[in-house]
């Protein structure tokens, strides 16, 4: 077959091809013939939205969840409960480490890993409560449903207690006082949430306070009545020294405590303690009633301080005017504060002033008086007075006054001396490691300035410690300058300092040169000349 052959033939197959198609188009669109149906594809079924599928977690996803609860909940066990002025609830299935309330109430339906105390308040124990610590109710009212579990001690003070006769504990029931005590109690609560905790010693809204008020007023006025002389020289001492008075009282706050420890190291010591302690008392008692009085002598002036109907008036006034200023929050501690020292430190110093008037030194006995007779032909010549020279630095007895250096040296001597002794003492005498060098310093310094009116260091820098009236320093003086002492150093040296301060003159025109403690009692250093 040749190449000619084989293009007709394929040239009569397309022929024959497309008559094919043709014809089936027209029969299709012929008239009178039914259509053929549609070959459509049916439609598809309303699928709902399917819902997304998470992804499988991993390992580390999984295990992390249970791990975080747990330390969710090891933190709510290990968590305590505090609530001061405020109520707190537990609720069943609930876990807390310890709860604590004061001033509120409290409900526990869960379990407290530790101990439920509950002060000032009432508690109830739910059916479902248990408590694996202890159960304190202080001054409140204790109930328990049946059910509740407490697997250690139920201590009620001042509380009744509201249990079921199945109730279970597994410790001891301890009871301290009765229904009465807690009345007590919580009568005093509204005191400490609106008195003690807003700085005033007296709140006016609470009954019973101004039974105490009354109680005070009618001991105080006795004090005023049948004490007017001390309570006079009280208020005269406030009135001519007022910075002596507070930095005594101060002094004698500080050093009871150490002082009560010195005495009870012996035996007659010890015995001294009472009287020790209740003397103090009464000069605080003595020293308030002081400070009332020259309140109102300041406001009021009377004509006669001497006037014992005069001094009741001023004692009434200055007494409802403290009793205003207590009332006042912050300002009323402050107050009441200020006036114990003040009056303490007035009734020692006037304690001690009249100690004085009552045991004067003895004077000499002046030298017998020269005859009378003159012979005749004896003319007698006055003598002829020396000039007494510049009055320059000198203090009565005619010595300097001693400045801060030497002061400081001398005192450093002493330190390094009774350093010395105690720690050749100590071990022997005193236990190793006492504490005995600062109460052994002020002995030191108490008992030298008694018996030389100076110290080994003053002896060495050639000082001595006197009276501003040229008069030596006595016992009371050396116990109350020492003590003055100790409250200058612990001002932060301000009192030591105060030496230097060269505007504070002396009656003679020249620095004073005196410290806290010299001011306290009225003393100078002086500066001893070669002789």
């Amino acid at each position: 077959m040749n190449r000619s052959t084989l293009c007709t033939f394929a040239a009569a197959m397309f022929l024959a091809s497309t008559t094919a198609s043709v014809s089936a188009a027209v029969s299709v669109q012929r008239p009178g013939a039914a259509p053929p149906p549609p070959q459509t594809r049916p439609a598809d079924p309303i699928r709902p939205t399917p819902t997304p599928v998470p992804e499988p977690a991993t390992a580390t996803e999984t295990t992390e969840e249970p791990r975080r609860e747990q330390r969710d909940l090891e933190y709510r066990n290990r968590r305590p409960a505090l609530r001061v002025g405020q109520d707190y609830t537990l609720r069943a299935g609930e876990t807390v480490r310890d709860v604590t309330v004061v001033f509120g109430n409290a409900r526990v339906e869960g379990r407290v890993r530790g101990d439920l105390v509950v002060v000032l308040g009432d508690a109830r124990l739910g059916a479902t409560a248990i408590i694996d610590g202890s159960f304190v109710v202080v001054g409140g009212q204790a109930d328990i449903e049946p059910g509740a579990l407490v697997r250690r001690d139920v201590v009620t003070v001042g509380t009744s207690l509201n249990a079921p006769g199945d109730f279970i504990f597994a410790g001891e029931h301890i009871v301290i006082g009765n229904a009465m005590l807690g009345e007590w109690m919580r009568s005093v609560a509204p005191w400490v949430t609106t008195g003690l905790l807003w700085g005033r010693p007296i709140v006016p809204s609470i009954g019973w306070v101004w039974t105490v008020i009354f109680s005070f007023f009618v001991v105080y006025l006795l004090v005023n009545l049948l004490l007017h002389e001390p309570v006079r020289a009280t208020a005269e001492v406030l009135a001519r020294r007022p910075f002596g008075t507070f930095l005594v009282g101060l002094l004698v706050l500080l050093m009871w405590a150490p002082i009560s420890a010195l005495l009870a190291v012996s035996i007659v010591g010890i015995i001294v303690i009472p009287f020790f302690l209740s003397a103090l008392v009464v000069a605080a008692v003595v020293g308030r009633v002081g400070v009332a009085r020259w309140i109102g002598n300041s406001l009021i002036a009377p004509a006669d301080p001497s006037s014992r109907v005069l001094a009741l008036r001023s004692f009434v006034f200055g007494f409802v005017l403290l009793t205003l200023t207590y009332m006042v929050p912050v300002l009323g501690f402050v107050a009441w504060g200020l006036v114990g020292v003040f009056g303490l430190g007035a009734a020692v110093m006037a304690f001690l002033t009249a100690w004085r008037k009552e045991s004067p030194k003895p004077t000499p006995a002046a030298p017998p008086a020269p005859s009378a007779f003159v012979p005749p032909s004896v003319v007698p010549v006055p003598p002829i007075a020396p000039d007494p020279g510049p009055v320059s630095s000198a203090t009565p007895g005619g010595f300097a006054r001693a400045s801060f250096l030497d002061r400081a040296v001398a005192f450093g001597l002493d330190v390094l001396l009774v350093a010395v002794i105690h720690e050749g003492l100590e071990g022997t005498f005193f236990p190793r490691y006492s504490e005995f060098f600062f109460p052994m310093l002020v002995i030191y310094f108490i008992a030298f300035w008694t018996w030389k009116g100076t110290t080994v260091g003053g002896i060495v820098m050639k000082l001595k410690v006197i009276k501003t009236t040229g008069a030596p320093v006595e016992a009371a003086d050396a116990i109350v300058r020492a003590l003055a002492g100790v409250l200058s150093f612990v001002a932060f040296g301000i009192g030591v300092l105060w030496i230097l301060k060269n505007d504070d003159l002396a009656p003679d025109g020249l620095p004073a040169r005196q410290g806290w403690h010299d001011k306290a009692v009225g003393t100078w250093v002086i500066k001893e000349s070669a002789v």
